[in-house]
């Protein structure tokens, strides 16, 4: 086999849906679905329906390692599941849909298990997705192959629209980015004076006559001066400040918090970390379910880019972030 090509084995419920996630995302070279696992050999779909064979609905899926690496898939796959559910997705139930990531190669363990670390945060820790060897898997019967590909208005537990969003996605684009601000005589051109004043001499807009205060369309918001991601739609919240006000930072990385004692106050000033752009302030009075913080966000200082248009404007690795950051406000 082609050295670049890797293969590794995704259960997300049931598998139609799955296959054709899989295989929209650009650097996946195929995919079979069949049963993983099973403690029964060569079960057929009826023997997995009834629940005692062990098995899991999983897909095969093999990858261009060169263009697309197994963190970036599994961050995409995590997307079109609720890494949460028990024996659930969508409307399916039963242990053969259980979500799961089952390798056959051992050196895929540490990278697997360091992105289940990484994210397990944004979950709640509460992460039920199975991480185990590959050690049998059954091609299923051929009418399930493809299945959404012959009937397109057959059943899928997956939201179309991701569907659509991956296929966008820019096969080998670096995911780590390099964010900087232009310099101040390109700002002075391209920006608003409102928009100058709040990020690079620390003004306040109005509140409730800004463009984002009652935003809530899916997607990212990233520094209006350098285009660094700073907060996903998820995790805003209705403050009643007048302000866009959020949770958390996509990434706590990109944030700077430095003390503020203008005005006679005590505060906590918020400022992106590359584009060095007053954002707002952070104060201890936020959602106690979600932190405590609330992250109070000049519309100014952000530019919003819907979910759809992501990974046209490259952003598509931060499409999962996006899609966390619902399931968190659905748990909430």
């Amino acid at each position: 086999m082609d050295p670049k090509l890797h293969t590794i084995y995704l259960a997300g419920g049931c598998f139609w849906g799955t296959q054709h996630f899989m295989s929209s995302i650009p650097g996946v070279m195929a995919t079979r679905v069949g049963y993983a696992n099973s403690q029964v050999p060569d079960p057929t779909y009826e023997d997995v329906c009834r629940g005692d064979t062990g098995a899991a609905e999983a897909v095969e899926t093999l990858y261009d390692a060169s263009v697309l690496s197994l963190p970036r898939l599994l961050d995409l796959f995590m997307a079109s599941i609720d890494p949460t559910s028990v024996n659930r997705q969508g409307n399916d139930f039963g242990a053969q849909y259980r979500s799961g990531i089952y390798y056959t190669d051992p050196s895929d363990r540490p990278v697997i298990e360091d992105f289940i670390g990484r994210v397990a945060g944004a979950y709640g820790n509460s992460i039920a997705v199975q991480v185990m060897p590959l050690e049998n898997f059954y091609e299923a019967e051929s009418f399930h192959q493809d299945y959404l590909v012959f009937k397109p208005d057959g059943y899928c537990h997956i939201e179309p629209g991701l569907i659509d969003v991956v296929r966008k996605i820019t096969p080998g684009r670096d995911i780590s980015r390099v964010f900087v601000a232009p310099d101040d005589a390109r700002l002075r051109e391209v920006l608003t004076p409102m928009q100058y004043d709040v990020t690079r001499r620390g003004a306040t807009e109005p509140p409730f006559a800004n463009v984002y205060f009652d935003n809530f369309t899916p997607g990212i918001y990233v520094d209006i001066a350098s285009g660094e991601p700073l907060f996903a739609s998820g995790d805003k919240f209705d403050a009643g400040c007048g302000w866009p006000s959020f949770t958390r930072p996509v990434d706590p990385s990109a944030i700077a918090e430095v003390d503020d004692h203008t005005h006679g106050m005590e505060r906590v000033e918020v400022r992106s970390r590359s584009g060095r752009s007053h954002l707002g302030h952070v104060f201890d009075d936020g959602p106690a379910e979600s932190g405590g913080r609330r992250y109070c966000i000049n519309s100014a200082a952000l530019r919003f880019i819907p979910l759809r248009d992501m990974a046209e404007e490259g952003y598509a690795a931060y499409i999962p972030a996006v899609i966390a950051s619902h399931r968190r406000q659905e748990l909430r």
